[in-house]
């Protein structure tokens, strides 16, 4: 290897030269072990990060609340108290809280941990791609492993990976706005600079991190990672940072809200027991302080960021596995409400492999047989017949000028044929080699000098040729629109020659042409100029070309609908999520699609032109009734998602180009192409699909609504758990003298629960459990339900009366087991305190693991798919079983202040528990009843 990468000034050499210093092959490109040799050499194609925060800093961080601070200080004061006292053999209360604060931490460092993990898996599904050739191949790899000598292949939308210096340009501008300020686009060529210029004057070199904005080309690379002009500017690139989501933001703010009213409360509490009480002494006083700071612990769920990140990221991973991958988590949560699916037709609604069916010159009409990209299949007449003499002549001329007018590369890889590209120009080059046209014979002959690239103003693209075996002339080939095609041409050719194009004949083309729509084929019309080759320069050569054509002839292709569509329209129709399609093919082609996919029609498809002459009120009316639109721009697509958005919809819009930014910025879920998309329309959305699959989308929907689903789920089981806590503390202390609590008191404080038992409850209840219900399998109907409305809260009424009616129960039944187990009250008993305090405490945990259960749904039976969740199931096994070694073994014992239980207290304190699952699914059978009676009521 002889790459002299630090003596080269690329922008003052000729292309050559650049080439031979970076010991690399303009046409073949690297070797696929030489790049690897080269990445080791050169390391990375990005810019250095910050260096990563130590995970020793991330595990103290975990301690910085200023509740978690006050329980460690209280931790220190016990065991101060245990020292001066020494009235047992450790400070069992100070190992108990400082071991569970400890446990918390852990947790909550996992948490985050595996929240940053998903976080930069995500950031790894969204690194941008490049185009390269090597060992004679094209193909896509992260832009990180870009190497200098890489042959990059650049085309319009492309984010440029490395700085290079440019081969070959056709038309290709760069907006380099980002680097050097220059407001308009830059054109590139790939002539050498004699002189030494500023950056903005390199007009042979292209930027990391600028666009293509127009043309395409190719470029050798010459700087990577920090040695570009990008890195050399921006020094170190810092972190990305964590993105919180609104709905993380309202967690937050209803967390602090919980807080406030909690702290609040304990304080009462605390206030209370010093009032009422008859509290003596230091030590008993700091056991009230301790219960004062633990039950703010237990009852804010200070644990919901993290367990909302951890569920958001590992629900985005599951869609990521389904092909929809996420760049914005604020994205899941707008899933959820989307009744709005405006959607491509062609790759997305379709299987984007066309395939060209018939081709129709004057002579006639000839089908092409096979499917897919293999070059095989029959050619006939419309009859069956073989064909011959003039329809041969002009058949073979039309899809001659179709392949040149092409930029994608066919290509058998394993047996299998595959496109490089545009499908649509892929299927043109796979019907020339089912004419017996070979691609060495085509490029020998015909020369490309100059293209005029496609745009979607022109709805043409021309490429210019030097015809090697009549050298004094130059032959321009143009494909496009038929109606614009057709405008632009004054003959045609018939047979070997070539005649004036009369109205009566433009009138039975547009007619053919009406017919191939009519069959589902969507139509490109073909034509050439012949140009003497001394009456014209190369500079010449620009849209003045696409004038005075000869129409060569039709060619129809048909890109099948996916069969998986037709079901995802059907889904997502049920599911209260309308699907819109918006298309450039012909009206005629979009409506028979429209129609086999279950899309509803409501007479014809607006065409784009249409479009553009409805004012605004108009619009309105039209896109709350049509369903299908044709010939659409992509700045009709920008109209069409503000009119909706203007009457109340939530719109997820799918795009794939340039033009089509400014729509996926707009809608509320912009959704670019994986596979199609350039690098603009993927950084302008949110949501990329890896196989720019429409029944990709629905799944997203799905899967959006079922994270944001198990979000409420654990939100209904903490709240619900911790408002019980709450209730039995203070109606504890409120009613001690009825359910017996102060008879058995010693030094005249008396509690309901320990502090370190809340704890405690706390560390089982936030854990396991809830992680599990962030996993919990969709519910059945979930795409049988209406689009959530957007300005729904995540806790709803509803939801708030389930959890304080949930309280209730626990704290009943809690101190029903309590005053049980208590002499006097209001059920006499006969079991000590401390045997007391242990029924509750685990009375208490029952109710939590019965609650999860409930916690699944307000509606819904929680019999219902009771078993789908392992993880539940074994988060409640691993619960139950800390709460039984917390009760028998010795050391534990001490630190919670328990005492053994028999076989019938723990049914007693379950069957007390469970209460809390029958009442619940009484009030549910209660609500379900109320909402049928209002459906009956409303039909």
């Amino acid at each position: 290897m002889t790459v002299q990468l630090d003596h080269i000034i690329p922008y003052l050499q000729t292309a050559k030269e650049v080439i031979s210093s970076l010991d690399t092959d303009a046409r073949n490109g690297l070797s696929v072990r030489e790049a690897g040799e080269r990445l080791k050499k050169y390391g990375k194609n990005e810019l250095m990060a910050e260096k990563p925060v130590p995970a020793w800093r991330k595990f103290l961080a975990q301690f910085h609340d200023v509740l978690v601070i006050l329980l460690l200080v209280a931790t220190l004061i016990s065991a101060g108290m245990w020292l001066y006292e020494r009235d047992s053999a450790l400070p069992y209360e100070a190992i108990a809280i400082f071991a569970v604060v400890l446990l918390n931490a852990i947790m909550g460092y996992v948490q985050q941990a595996r929240a940053e993990e998903a976080m930069a898996a995500l950031r790894q599904m969204t690194a941008a791609q490049a185009s390269v050739v090597r060992d004679g191949k094209r193909q896509n790899i992260p832009a990180t492993e870009i190497v200098p000598g890489d042959i990059i292949v650049i085309e319009e939308g492309n984010t440029i990976p490395a700085d290079a210096r440019v081969l070959q340009s056709t038309a290709l501008q760069t907006a380099e706005a980002a680097l050097t300020g220059e407001s308009l686009p830059v054109l590139k060529d790939d002539l050498q600079i004699t002189e030494e210029v500023g950056l903005g004057d390199r007009d042979n070199m292209i930027f990391s991190g600028t666009i293509a904005v127009y043309g395409h080309g190719r470029a050798v690379v010459t700087a990577t990672g920090m040695q570009t002009e990008m890195g050399r500017i921006a020094g170190m690139l810092k972190e990305t940072p964590v993105e919180t989501t609104p709905l993380q933001k309202e967690l937050q703010r209803v967390g602090k809200m919980l807080g406030i009213i909690v702290v609040a409360i304990a304080v009462v509490i605390i206030a209370t027991i010093l009032l009422v009480e008859d509290v003596h002494g230091f030590s008993a006083l700091f056991d009230v302080l301790i219960l004062g700071v633990a039950l703010a612990v237990a009852a804010v769920p200070e644990s919901l960021p993290a367990v909302v990140t951890v569920v958001l990221s590992l629900g985005v991973q599951r869609m990521a596995r389904k092909n929809a991958i996420v760049r914005h988590l604020a994205a899941v949560e707008t899933l959820g409400s989307a009744n709005v699916v405006a959607s491509d037709k062609t790759g997305t609604l379709t299987k984007n492999e066309m395939t060209v069916l018939a081709v129709i010159t004057a002579s006639g009409r000839v089908n092409l047989e096979g499917t897919g990209y293999a070059p095989e299949g029959e050619v006939h007449k419309e009859g069956g017949e073989k064909i011959d003499g003039d329809l041969q002549f002009e058949f073979v001329r039309a899809l001659a000028a179709a392949d040149r007018a092409s930029n994608a590369v066919l290509q058998e890889r394993g047996g299998r044929w595959v496109v490089h590209g545009d499908p649509t120009e892929g299927a043109l080059i796979v019907a020339a080699r089912k004419a017996g046209l070979e691609a060495e014979v085509l490029n020998a002959r015909l020369e490309r000098i100059a293209e005029i690239p496609f745009s979607s103003e022109r709805k043409l693209m021309s490429t210019v040729h030097n015809d090697t075996e009549q050298k004094e002339r130059i032959l321009a080939f143009t494909k496009g629109a038929p109606d614009v095609l057709l405008a632009r041409c004054t003959h045609e050719l018939v047979g070997d020659e070539i005649r004036s194009l009369t109205e009566e004949r433009r009138s039975e083309i547009l007619t053919r042409n009406e017919k191939l729509a009519g069959e589902a084929l969507r139509t490109l019309g073909v034509s050439f100029r012949v140009f003497p080759k001394k009456a014209i320069k190369q500079e010449d050569f620009d849209e003045d070309v696409e004038k005075d054509l000869v129409f060569l002839g039709l060619i129809g292709m048909i890109d099948p609908p996916r069969m998986e569509a037709k079901e995802a329209v059907a889904r997502a129709m049920a599911a209260g999520v309308r699907p819109i399609m918006i298309t450039g093919d012909h009206p005629k082609t979009a409506t028979v699609i429209a129609a086999e996919l279950g899309i509803p029609i409501h007479g014809e498809a607006v065409t784009g032109a249409e479009l553009e002459k409805m004012p605004e009120d108009k619009l309105d009316r039209t896109v709350q009734e049509v369903s299908v639109y044709a010939r659409v721009n992509p700045e009709h697509k920008l109209r069409i998602v503000k009119s909706l958005q203007r009457g109340g919809a939530i719109v997820a819009m799918t795009g794939d180009g340039v033009n089509d930014a400014p729509a996926l910025k707009t809608a509320d879920i912009g959704v670019a192409m994986g596979i199609t998309g350039t690098d603009v329309s993927k950084e302008a959305s949110d949501i990329v699909l890896a196989d720019d699959n429409f029944a990709t989308i629905v799944a997203a929907v799905e899967e959006g609504r079922a994270i944001f689903s198990n979000i409420r789920k654990f939100l209904r089981y903490l709240l619900s758990s911790n408002l019980g806590e709450v209730m039995i503390m203070f109606f504890g202390l409120l009613l001690a003298d009825v359910i017996g609590l102060t008879e058995a008191g010693d030094n005249g404080l008396v509690l309901p629960l320990l502090a370190t038992q809340i704890l405690w409850i706390n560390l089982i209840s936030d854990g396991p459990p809830a992680l599990a219900l962030g996993v919990d399998p969709a519910d059945p109907g979930i795409m049988k339900e209406p689009p959530r409305p957007r300005e729904e809260g995540v806790i709803t009424r509803s939801m708030w009366a389930g959890n304080l009616f949930t309280g209730a129960i626990m704290a009943v039944g809690t101190l029903l087991v309590l005053d049980a187990s208590l002499p006097g009250g209001l059920i006499e008993g006969s079991g000590s305190l401390r045997y007391a305090q242990t029924m509750a405490f685990t009375t208490v945990v029952f109710f939590s693991l019965f609650v999860v259960f409930n916690a699944r749904s307000d509606k819904q039976s929680a019999f219902i798919g009771m078993f789908s969740n392992k993880w539940l199931w074994g988060a409640v096994f691993l619960s139950i079983l800390l709460q039984v070694m917390v009760v028998y073994i010795p050391f534990l014992q001490q630190a919670f202040s328990t005492v053994s239980l028999s076989p019938v207290d723990w049914l007693l304190c379950a069957a007390v528990a469970s209460s809390v699952l029958w009442l619940r699914e009484l009030s549910k059978i209660f609500v379900r009843a109320m909402e049928d009676k209002t459906k009956r009521d409303l039909t």
